[in-house]
């Protein structure tokens, strides 16, 4: 079937499509609303979603907060190196994205330069690679997690062009007003549109909030390399369903409001805990859920998400709750009529 292959999930986009910058105010954003019972979309403001909403219904949004997770180091070549650290390890150890990996001998020792100064810094001992393919990195004088605080550079996407590095404006825009947990290499992206007035209009509407926690990694960007997808695996995430949070869901459902995800982690956090028999114990769990066409989410939930990469999995959550055919559609008006795409872009709200 075409929507089993990849390439059915591809589209032209233009370069200027891309969000660069965030905008002047974080609720400044466009809002395309997807009715799935049918009906034209809407396009509308971030500032309009209390209005799509009723008293009683929860929002759910990721507290995930982003690391200064990207470090750069020389080699003792005096090659340049970069790693990008990805999740904590046992014993100070983090598991690392190193680049470039295959000149870089297990048991080489890097010593960490910042972007923007040449004196040398600290060292980082590079261990072995872990079955992902990441590299097993430890400071040699002071934990890795002490060296991403004081030589780390907020890791935003490459598609966000910044020859010299983040600006300061995205230290403070590629991080949510939700961010509490620190433990992200990337922002949970559909909560950059919140901010006080918004959230207060929700909180006046009668809508309510609770949290999850899903450290986004790397895996949930990495490209899909086969054209079967069934056959693609997805990269495992540990997340949290905290008890307060389990028991409003489970109160918002069973009065009849609506539960709405921010963001695709926010839903795969749920629709992983529903999955799992919808405990209320708050327990890390992981996860590898891929959500495809053909195989959506069981837990009936809204989504706030933002315009995602051709042929990513993230675009197939997308499809997985509107069809190929109807998603493809969306994304193409939400191009022709200017909206933005990507981590600093639009958003888009299915109902």
């Amino acid at each position: 079937m075409l929507d089993d292959r990849l390439d059915a999930y591809d589209f032209d986009l233009p370069a200027a499509a891309i969000a660069q910058h965030p905008l002047p105010g974080r609720s400044d954003s466009r809002m395309l609303v997807v009715d799935r019972a049918g009906g034209e979309p809407r396009h509308l403001t971030i500032l309009d979603l209390p209005d799509q909403l009723r008293a009683g219904d929860l929002i759910v949004a990721n507290d995930t907060r982003v690391l200064p997770a990207r470090l750069f180091a020389q080699r003792s070549t005096g090659g340049r190196a970069e790693l990008l650290a990805i999740e904590p390890l046992q014993d100070d150890a983090w598991a690392c994205m190193v680049r470039p990996s295959a000149r870089i001998q297990p048991g080489a020792v890097l010593t960490l330069r910042a972007r923007d100064r040449d004196e040398a810094g600290p060292t980082v001992y590079v261990g072995a690679a872990r079955p992902d393919g990441t590299r097993t990195v430890r400071g040699t004088d002071e934990p890795l997690a002490s060296l991403l605080q004081t030589w780390g550079e907020m890791p935003i996407p490459p598609y966000i062009e910044r020859s010299g590095g983040p600006v300061a404006d995205d230290t403070e825009r590629y991080q949510t007003v939700f961010a509490r947990v620190a433990g992200a290499v990337a922002a949970p992206t559909a909560g950059l549109h919140f901010d006080a007035l918004l959230r207060q209009r929700l909180a006046d509407r009668g809508v309510d909030e609770a949290f999850v926690t899903l450290h986004v990694g790397a895996g949930t960007f990495a490209p899909v390399r086969v054209q079967d997808l069934a056959a693609h695996r997805m990269h495992h995430e540990t997340f949290q369903v905290p008890t307060a949070t389990a028991q409003a869901v489970e109160r918002t459902l069973a009065a009849g409001n609506r539960v709405l995800a921010v963001g695709t982690t926010s839903l795969r956090s749920l629709e992983s805990w529903h999955r799992a028999g919808r405990p209320a114990d708050g327990a890390w769990r992981s996860t590898d859920l891929f959500l495809r066409p053909g195989q959506p989410p069981e837990l009936d939930v809204a989504l706030l998400t933002n315009f995602h990469l051709p042929r990513s999995t993230l675009l197939l959550l997308v499809a997985s709750l509107l069809g190929r055919d109807a998603t493809l559609s969306l994304y193409a008006d939400a191009a022709a009529r200017g909206y933005r795409f990507y981590s600093y872009g639009d958003c888009s709200l299915l109902l």
